[in-house]
């Protein structure tokens, strides 16, 4: 058995999360051994109790405890053919950059891609990382998710300085996020605060969040309907004040108007039929506004993707119409 060791956070190793940190440095400890760890406190980050989720930054110190042999010794191998991403989606991809600089990159996500790989997920943003290096010295880094079905804009830090402060500003919530979707009906009022406490419900398709006034942590989403097709869809532009798991799409079928083509939480009133709908999310990162250290502002805007454009199209929604601050009534 080992003795209790006490590890830094590499810089390579910044924004991996706790659980996978120790898959890397301790691949023969298995979940459930791991799990029992965090659960009695006998990991400790910065002497502090930690969940597995916890995304690490550099210099961060893991208190390690005690492990058998067992969970020293390296996992029989099982060999797992990954497909490589065709020249064509890299391509695609590289020309999807919005904003770049040497510290920040910012890229119109498709609707579609993953941003981590997983069960069945060979392609994502994550495994195509490299060739979105350009001129940098680093590979990306990702610093925050978007749904495998939500469009547009996703930031990505080129070095380990600039993950560090854009971890911190998504955390802290100090950047400025505004989504735009369509919804099947119009929510009443027609622009407010949702304020309702969320909690994940897991179940056999993954994790759904769900209202929970108990147990729920406090979610709070500002909307506006920016147009609207009689009562039978309407264009809205939503801004997360926090941070929630899936929070866009649960508060918008708590209101009764569940985001079109969003079966998971809108069940079958979340789709309209006709032709030029696609039964596809209609969920896309719109912009993102954030400030760096030097105190410069970054300003990113994505355009709609194909479904979103005939859909708008169907409803004669106009892109070019919305207003620059669509929240200035509701903050």
């Amino acid at each position: 058995m080992s003795g209790v060791q006490t590890l830094a956070v590499a810089e390579n190793e910044a924004e991996l999360r706790l659980d996978r940190w120790f898959q890397r440095r301790f691949p023969g400890l298995g979940h459930g051994r791991l799990s029992k760890l965090l659960r009695t406190g006998q990991v400790r980050v910065d002497g502090k109790r930690a969940e597995g989720s916890l995304r690490l930054a550099t210099g961060m110190l893991i208190r390690v405890p005690p492990l058998d042999e067992k969970d020293l010794a390296a996992p029989r191998a099982t060999p797992a053919i990954k497909r490589a991403a065709p020249p064509k989606e890299l391509a695609a991809l590289q020309n999807a950059v919005l904003y770049r600089d040497a510290d920040v990159l910012i890229i119109d996500k498709p609707a579609g891609l993953a941003v981590q790989g997983g069960t069945g997920i060979d392609i994502s943003v994550d495994s195509m990382l490299d060739a979105l290096r350009f001129d940098g010295r680093e590979r990306p880094k990702l610093v925050h998710r978007l749904d495998r079905d939500t469009s547009g804009v996703l930031v990505l830090a080129r070095s380990a300085r600039a993950a560090k402060w854009l971890t911190a500003a998504f955390k802290a919530r100090e950047t400025e996020k505004t989504y735009w979707a369509v919804l099947n009906g119009v929510p009443k009022p027609g622009r407010g605060k949702i304020d309702i406490p969320l909690a994940k419900l897991p179940g056999p398709k993954g994790e759904k969040m769900v209202e929970d006034g108990e147990a729920g942590k406090r979610a709070v989403t500002l909307y506006t309907v920016l147009d609207r097709a009689a009562d039978r869809a309407a264009w809205v532009a939503l801004a997360p004040l926090t941070g929630r798991t899936h929070q866009l799409r649960a508060h918008c079928a708590a209101l009764g108007t569940p985001i079109l083509g969003d079966g998971k939480y809108g069940g079958r009133s979340a789709f309209i039929e006709g032709p030029g709908i696609a039964k596809r999310l209609h969920l896309h990162a719109r912009s993102i506004r954030l400030d760096t250290p030097e105190r410069r502002t970054i300003m990113a805007t994505a355009p709609l993707s194909p479904h979103m454009i005939n859909t708008f199209n169907v409803f004669g929604f106009e892109a070019d119409a919305a207003p620059e601050d669509p929240f200035s009534e509701v903050r």
